[in-house]
C-alpha cells in the first residue's frame, strides 16, 4: 500500500478512504475522483448522463502498480477523467462477481481474453461498449495511451451514444443468455474422461514439463485430475507427467529457493523467470498436488516440497488468530522481483568465498545474472535461483554424498534467508478471503492426514473456526472479506463450495462430527440461496444481492470453478451422510453442463475430477472403535497414509452411548465393533460387506469395490 502522502504534498482523500481493500486504499490518495462500486456511483452517472470508467486490479498486480503510478497520480490523467466520466474502482478479489462480469465483457468486446489491470467504459446502468488492459499514459508502441483514448472517447459518446449503448445492451444481453442454462438432461461417461487425458498428452511439454509453452502456469488441479486418472486406469504417462512436472517446479525459479512457497506463474516455458507474486490459492493447491503425488508414487521428495510450502504459509501468511492472509505482492521498493534477486557477489559476501561459490553453482548463480530487466530485456547482473538437475546428479558433480549435499544446501539457504529477511519486504494484502482460506484449509487437512502431523490438523482447525465465527453475519450466513476486525460483503458460490470441501477434508483428518455438521449446515445455506432449481446449477452469487448479471461459472480459472467444487463437494457430503438430496443435485450440476464440458474438456478439469468420483466406485469407509484405542489409530492411518482418492472415512466411537455422528450420519448407528476390536465396514452405493478387524484387508477392499456389494448394514 501507498504511504500516506507528506504533508507538503498532501492530497484529499477520495471515497475509496473508507474502503477496507489494500488495493483500494492504495489509490485512495489519487486525484483521480475514484468511487467504490454502489448505488452512489451509478446515481450521479445517471444523473449527471456521464459514462463510467472502471478499472479493476488486485494488491499483488504489478502492471496494476504501473498504471496506478503512471496515471492515476498524475494530475493531468486525473482531469480528463474526472472531467468526463465517473470512476469507479474495484477489487477483484473483494468483488470477483463484478469482475467476472467484465472480464467476459471485454473477451467479448475484444474478442480476446483479457488480465488485468482491465478497463472498462460503460454506460451510466452499467452496459460496456470499449475495454482494454493496461493503458500507459501517452501513446506508445503501438498502444493507445489514456490522454489520446480519453478524449476519442467522449467524442463517440456525445456523437454516437446510441449505438455505443446498443451494444453494451447486446454483451449484458449474451452474458445473461449464457446464464440460463439448459435444464438438466445430458449426461457424461468415462469417455469424456479419456478424451481429456488424450488432449493433455499431447499439450505435454516434454522438454519443460507442464502443459503449453510461455507463460506456463502450474494449473495443480490438472495433476491432481491426472494422478486419480492414473491411480484408476493405471495408465502410467499419466503419473509420468505429474511427477516430471512437479519435480521442474520445485527445481525452478516459480519456486522461492531460500523462502519457499510458489510464485504465480513462470513468464518463460522452462520454469525459470516468475512472476513474483506469491497468492495463497497458489500455495494451497499445490500442497494439495505434492501430497497427493507423495501417497501416489511413495516419493518423499514430493512431501519435502508440501512441507516447504506449509512451512511458508505459516511463517509468512498467517493471521495471529489463525485465518491466513492473501497475497504478496511481485514488487517491493517500486521493482518487480528486487526482494528475491540475489548477484553473485551478494551470495558471496554472505556465504563467503568457498560456500558461495559452490552454492552459485548449484543454483546457477553468474555474474552476468540470468534474470533481464523489462522492458528491453537488460542484464542486469541478477539471477533467478533455481536447480538445472536433481540432487544426485549434483552431488556427483560436486563429489558429495546427497546426504552431504542437502546438509549444505539448507545451511547456506539458510543464511541466506537471514540476510534477506534484513531487505524490504514485498507488501503483503493482509485481508483474509473465505474461499482462498477454504483452500488453505482444506490442503493443511489433507496433509495433516497423509503426513500425520497434527500441528498442520491444528493450524487447519483454528483457520476453520476463525472463517466460522469472525466471517458469518448476524443470520449465519458467510461473509466473503475481513480485515482490521470488520467482516463483509455476501459471500459468494466459491466461499461456500471451497469452505464445505475444507470442513469435509478437516473432518477427515480430525473425526470431529462437528466439522461435518458445519459443512452440511453451510450446503443447506448454499442449495437455499444460490442454486437454480429450474435449470440446475448455481449462480456465483445469492438472491438477494444486486448485479448486472447472476452468473453460472464452469470453466476452471487459477483455481476451479465454483459449480466443480461444489458439484464434488455435495456429492462427497451426500455419501459420507447419507443424504441423497445433495447428491442430486450434484447430479443436477453434472447434467446441466454436460454439454458444455463436452465441448471443451481441457477448460474444466475441475469439473472432470468430480466427475470421476461420481462415476465411481467410490467408498465410504466406516469404522468404529474406542476413540484413541491403538488398533482404531492403525485402522485410521491405514486409509489415511494410502492412496485412496476414492475413499471418505467416516468413524463411530464404539465407547460412545450417543456418538454425535450418529445425528449428523445416521447410517452409521448400526455399525458395531467385533469382539471390541477397531471394525472397519466397506460400503458403496449405500451398501456395505462384511464387517473386517484388520487393517491390510480393509485396504485390499477398498481397492477392488467394482460394484455395490450385498447389504450387511
Amino acid at each position: 500500500m501507498n504511504p500516506e502522502p507528506a504533508a507538503s504534498e498532501k492530497l484529499h482523500p477520495n471515497r475509496l478512504i473508507h474502503e477496507q481493500s489494500p488495493y483500494l486504499l492504495r489509490h485512495a490518495y489519487n486525484p483521480v475522483d475514484w468511487y467504490p462500486w454502489g448505488e452512489e456511483a451509478f446515481h450521479r452517472a445517471k444523473e449527471e448522463e456521464r459514462p463510467i470508467f472502471l478499472s479493476t486490479g488486485y494488491s499483488a498486480c504489478h502492471w496494476c502498480h504501473v498504471m496506478e503510478e503512471e496515471s492515476f497520480t498524475d494530475p493531468v490523467v486525473a482531469k480528463l477523467l474526472n472531467a468526463l466520466f465517473v470512476c469507479i474502482k474495484v477489487d477483484r478479489e473483494e468483488r470477483p462477481d463484478i469482475d467476472r462480469i467484465y472480464i467476459d465483457a471485454a473477451r467479448m468486446l475484444s474478442g480476446t481474453a483479457m488480465g488485468w489491470p482491465l478497463t472498462i467504459i460503460m454506460t451510466p446502468d452499467g452496459r460496456p461498449f470499449f475495454a482494454a488492459s493496461y493503458l500507459p499514459k501517452e501513446s506508445r508502441y503501438g498502444m493507445t495511451g489514456l490522454v489520446d483514448l480519453i478524449p476519442r472517447i467522449n467524442r463517440a459518446w456525445q456523437t454516437r451514444r446510441r449505438e455505443l449503448e446498443e451494444t453494451g445492451g447486446r454483451v449484458l444481453g449474451a452474458l445473461r443468455d449464457a446464464a440460463r442454462t439448459s435444464p438438466a438432461g445430458d449426461d457424461l461417461s468415462r469417455e469424456v474422461l479419456d478424451d481429456v487425458y488424450d488432449i493433455l498428452l499431447r499439450l505435454f511439454d516434454a522438454e519443460n514439463a507442464g502443459f503449453g509453452g510461455a507463460p506456463k502456469f502450474p494449473a495443480p488441479h490438472i495433476l491432481i485430475f491426472l494422478l486419480r486418472y492414473g491411480h484408476r486406469t493405471g495408465k502410467v504417462p499419466a503419473y509420468t507427467m505429474v511427477e516430471e512436472t512437479l519435480r521442474a517446479m520445485r527445481r525452478g525459479g516459480i519456486f522461492d529457493q531460500i523462502g519457499w512457497g510458489f510464485h504465480r506463474y513462470a513468464t518463460d516455458a522452462g520454469w525459470l523467470v516468475p512472476h513474483f507474486e506469491k497468492m495463497l490459492y497458489d500455495q494451497a493447491l499445490m500442497i494439495m498436488a505434492y501430497t497427493e503425488a507423495c501417497l501416489a508414487t511413495g516419493r518423499d521428495e514430493f512431501a519435502v516440497t508440501a512441507r516447504e510450502t506449509i512451512a511458508y504459509l505459516l511463517r509468512d501468511m498467517v493471521d495471529p488468530d489463525g485465518g491466513f492472509y492473501s497475497t504478496e505482492d511481485a514488487d517491493s521498493e517500486g521493482v518487480e522481483g528486487k526482494f528475491y534477486l540475489w548477484t553473485k557477489a551478494e551470495v558471496l559476501e554472505v556465504l563467503g568465498e568457498e560456500d558461495g561459490e559452490r552454492f552459485s553453482r548449484i543454483f546457477g548463480i553468474t555474474e552476468p545474472g540470468n534474470y533481464l530487466a523489462q522492458p528491453g530485456a537488460k542484464i542486469t547482473g541478477q539471477n533467478i535461483l533455481h536447480l538445472s538437475g536433481s540432487f544426485a546428479a549434483r552431488a556427483r558433480e560436486l563429489a558429495m554424498t546427497e546426504d552431504d549435499l542437502t546438509g549444505f544446501v539448507e545451511s547456506a539457504r539458510q543464511r541466506l534467508f537471514a540476510a534477506r529477511e534484513e531487505r524490504v519486504r514485498p507488501a503483503k494484502d493482509d485481508r483474509i478471503l473465505t474461499d482462498w482460506n477454504g483452500l488453505a484449509i482444506a490442503a493443511l487437512a489433507k496433509a495433516a492426514r497423509a503426513f500425520d502431523d497434527p500441528g498442520y490438523l491444528a493450524a487447519a482447525e483454528r483457520a476453520a473456526e476463525f472463517i466460522l465465527t469472525r466471517l458469518r453475519g448476524p443470520d449465519g450466513r458467510l461473509l466473503h472479506r475481513y480485515r482490521n476486525g470488520e467482516a463483509g460483503i455476501a459471500a459468494m458460490l466459491d466461499d461456500y463450495a471451497f469452505m464445505i470441501l475444507a470442513l469435509i477434508e478437516v473432518y477427515e483428518a480430525s473425526l470431529d462430527p462437528g466439522y461435518l455438521k458445519a459443512a452440511v449446515e453451510l450446503a443447506h445455506d448454499l442449495v437455499a440461496r444460490y442454486h437454480d432449481p429450474e435449470r440446475g446449477g448455481f449462480f456465483f452469487t445469492p438472491d438477494d444481492v444486486d448485479i448486472p448479471v447472476r452468473q453460472k461459472p464452469i470453466s476452471d480459472g487459477a483455481t476451479p470453478s465454483g459449480n466443480s467444487a461444489a458439484m464434488y463437494a455435495l456429492f462427497r457430503l451426500g455419501r459420507m451422510t447419507a443424504n441423497p438430496a445433495f447428491e442430486e443435485i450434484a447430479d443436477r450440476i453434472h447434467r446441466t453442463f454436460a454439454g458444455t464440458v463436452r465441448k471443451s474438456p481441457a477448460t474444466h478439469i475441475g469439473f472432470l475430477t468430480g466427475l470421476d468420483r461420481m462415476l465411481g466406485p467410490g467408498v465410504e469407509v466406516i469404522i468404529t472403535g474406542a476413540r484413541g484405542a491403538e488398533d482404531t489409530r492403525a485402522m485410521i492411518q491405514a486409509i489415511a497414509s494410502h492412496y485412496t482418492p476414492d475413499a471418505s472415512v467416516i468413524f463411530r466411537p464404539s465407547d460412545e452411548e450417543d456418538p454425535e455422528i450418529t445425528r449428523v450420519a445416521g447410517f452409521t448407528r448400526d455399525a458395531v465393533a467385533i469382539d471390541g476390536r477397531a471394525t472397519a465396514y466397506v460400503c458403496t452405493n449405500y451398501a456395505c460387506e462384511i464387517p473386517v478387524t484388520d487393517p491390510d484387508e480393509m485396504l485390499r477392499r477398498i481397492r477392488a469395490m467394482p460394484e455395490a456389494p450385498e447389504p450387511i448394514i
